[in-house]
């Protein structure tokens, strides 16, 4: 499809993490529309698999349910001096600091685009494995309780609903096919 061009971009809010700008999009017909985005520096996250293959599950509180959420562990990317950090590096970083395990090995799993109707996030999915024990290094504010599940176990929670996150379905998803080849 062809004919779509930003011709304008305001932002409306700048916070830490993300700012939402509105834009004025020609359309094909000549027309000018309005759309809302939200612009974000993309995330990184980690499928970390121990010793005995299962997955190490990070679980806390999710304003955005208000309730508790089950997730692979995630962060966003740093920005400093205008230079976005590594997915990779994000990926070793967030898998420290939220379950207290690094990795001597992070494969490449998929990237994907978190809400591409809305926002301009990518996330990057890494499979961690040859674990060892560390320090887990939570932020100011971050409660994580640590869980550990068959890959099967979370194919059946996706199954039945009870995982609604978007990145850990589709790392356990990617991770499970990585499997089978």
């Amino acid at each position: 499809m062809s004919g779509f061009k930003i011709l304008k971009e305001n932002t409306v809010y700048q916070g830490p993490r993300t700012h939402l700008v509105v834009q004025d999009i020609a359309m094909p017909d000549g027309s000018v529309a309005k759309w809302d985005m939200i612009r974000h520096s993309g995330a990184a996250a980690v499928v970390p698999v121990d010793q005995d293959g299962k997955i190490i599950m990070t679980r806390q509180y999710r304003s955005s349910i208000d309730g508790e959420s089950l997730e692979i562990p995630a962060g966003v990317l740093d920005i400093k001096d205008g230079v976005k950090e590594d997915p990779q590096h994000c990926a070793a970083r967030e898998l420290e600091e939220e379950t207290g395990y690094y990795a001597d090995k992070l494969d490449y799993l998929l990237s994907y685009c978190s809400s591409i109707g809305i926002c301009d996030e990518v996330i990057h999915i890494y499979a961690a494995t040859d674990l060892k024990r560390s320090v887990q290094k939570l932020d100011e504010g971050e409660y994580i309780e640590i869980e550990r599940y068959t890959v099967q176990e979370l194919i059946d929670m996706i199954a039945c609903g009870e995982l609604m996150d978007g990145k850990t379905i589709a790392g356990i998803l990617a991770y499970d096919r990585a499997l089978r080849k």
